[in-house]
């Protein structure tokens, strides 16, 4: 068995683990942490592809950068994990025949006439052979519509992660902008006239006495 072989079995063990642990771990940051480590282990196989463009973007955008994102709303979310748990049961079979569907969707896709090992490009490339420039051409002509159209999925899905975290409770403190603007000066500072108190030395009150 060739190197290469073992690499892409060690691979593809871990990242099918974390994968799993992803959607069975209890806590939202364990599964995150799993999809880093399953990220990073679909970088290797890439790699082993020879596709070095894609694992290096993976690894700065999407660990470095995506996952930090999730991080931070899984936290901001507070999530309730009692709550989070409660209706398990209930809702597994409908859980269940939507991850058929989607393995059935999944396995059509890729048995199909784009992703045959007939349409597979050859692993000997030249030297002065460019990922970069096929998978821009390839993107920016053939794909351009799905390209643009996962963008702006990509930015509802920003979006919606800001609303949730912007949500009205009752231990969040925010300023309105609103109000910060209409503040005039007179409200934020107001002089007061008072009389001057002057304190006598000891031995003059003495005197004065």
């Amino acid at each position: 068995m060739e190197f290469k072989t073992i690499l892409f079995y060690l691979f593809s063990t871990v990242t099918v683990l974390a994968a799993l642990r992803v959607i069975t771990a209890r806590n939202p940051v364990h599964a995150a942490l799993f999809l880093v480590l399953a990220f990073f282990n679909v970088s290797g196989l890439w790699m082993l592809l020879q596709a070095e463009f894609l694992s290096l973007v993976l690894i700065m955008v999407y660990v470095g950068a995506v996952m930090v994102l999730f991080l931070f709303v899984v936290m901001m979310l507070d999530i309730n994990i009692e709550r989070v748990r409660q209706g398990f049961w209930k809702n597994l079979p409908i859980g269940a025949l939507v991850g058929a569907l989607l393995i059935a969707e999944m396995a059509a896709v890729l048995s199909g006439r784009y992703f045959g090992l007939a349409n597979l490009p050859a692993q000997n490339m030249p030297a002065n052979h460019s990922n970069t420039k096929e998978l821009a051409r390839v993107l920016y002509t053939d794909y351009a519509y799905p390209f643009e159209i996962a963008s702006v999925i990509l930015l509802v899905a920003i979006i919606v992660a800001v609303m949730l975290t912007l949500r009205r409770r009752k231990d969040n403190k925010a300023m309105q902008a609103s109000d910060q603007i209409a503040v005039k000066a007179k409200d934020r500072m107001r002089l007061v006239k008072m009389a001057p108190e002057v304190d006598l030395p000891a031995a003059k009150q003495g005197e004065k006495a």
